[in-house]
């Protein structure tokens, strides 16, 4: 019973990290993908390396980029950080 006891504590605190830290951590993981697969045409986005650009066109794993010059890129899906302003699609 006493080493039940003892483990008490170990277990009390792998429970708040997993609520303090790994669960958020998923979530946050999760709505990343979420928004990689719902990218379309027209979004402005940046990308992981801080480069600013409007979507082209999207593939099943590029994103062609088109950039302020009119200059386009191609970059992996995982490679957009985030979207500033979504478009509908065209």
């Amino acid at each position: 019973m006493e080493g039940l006891m003892g483990l008490l504590p170990f277990v009390a605190m792998f429970a708040v990290m997993w609520f303090l830290l790994i669960r958020p951590a998923q979530k946050k993981q999760k709505a990343t993908k979420q928004m990689q697969s719902d990218l379309k045409r027209g979004d402005q986005v940046i990308t992981i390396g801080g480069i600013h650009g409007a979507i082209d066109a999207v593939d099943d794993s590029s994103v062609f980029l088109k950039v302020s010059d009119g200059t386009t890129l191609q970059f992996d899906r995982q490679a957009i950080g985030r979207v500033t302003e979504s478009k509908a699609a065209l």
